[in-house]
């Protein structure tokens, strides 16, 4: 493919027709429910049953101080029974609230740390089989530890304990290529990060 065919390969928003809907379970930031969708069939349009889980999306920062290093947390997750070393991230939960402002927030609470340049370095949806979730990772440099004290969060379950470990880029993406690393904000904004990092990331926009 030329140049020009490859900027064309994107993303398009599309809703196929909705015949009914009904709301299944409601939880305290997501919820399940099924769509009956009118759909190509082999013998003409046809309606079909789809269930999936709506979720107010999420955000991720990978932080990257003045040595390169990937800032990383470790958090108990318990639907899949693993301790996860991840970067700092959190669900989208304050209405009206613009992404990267969560994203400030959550490396504030989770991690103790502001950033001076925030970029975008990320968007995806990591299961778009069955759930609405959007992930956006940024990227923030220019990093300040914040005294402890100054931090307005009461860290309790999951949040407890967040213990933190630097790796360099190249070794938290060698941790990811090795089946080390298993948390989705993680492996795709390390290995972001990493095609970023080529042109000094002077590729990426700046995060609005």
């Amino acid at each position: 493919m030329s140049g020009d065919h490859r900027e064309t390969i994107a993303d398009t928003a599309e809703s196929w027709p909705v015949e009914r809907s009904a709301e299944r379970y409601r939880g305290a930031k997501s919820g399940m429910r099924t769509d009956w969708v009118r759909m190509p069939g082999a013998d003409g349009p046809e309606v079909v049953q789809r269930d999936f889980l709506e979720h107010p999306g999420a955000v991720g920062t990978l932080a990257l101080d003045n040595d390169g290093r990937v800032l990383l947390i470790r958090q108990y997750r318990h639907a899949v029974a693993h301790q996860l070393w991840e970067l700092p991230a959190g669900v989208r939960d304050q209405d009206g609230e613009p992404p990267v402002r969560t994203a400030q927030r959550e490396l504030l609470e989770e991690a103790g740390y502001r950033a001076e340049r925030w970029h975008a370095l990320a968007d995806f949806f990591p299961s778009a089989g069955f759930s609405t979730e959007r992930i956006q990772v940024f990227l923030a440099r220019g990093l300040t530890e914040v005294p402890a004290a100054e931090v307005d969060f009461e860290r309790v379950y999951e949040e407890a304990d967040l213990p933190i470990e630097w790796l360099s880029l190249d070794d938290a993406a060698a941790a990811v290529l090795a089946g080390r690393l298993h948390n989705s904000v993680t492996v795709v904004g390390v290995l972001a990060a990493v095609h970023a990092a080529r042109e000094g990331f002077d590729s990426l926009r700046l995060a609005e």
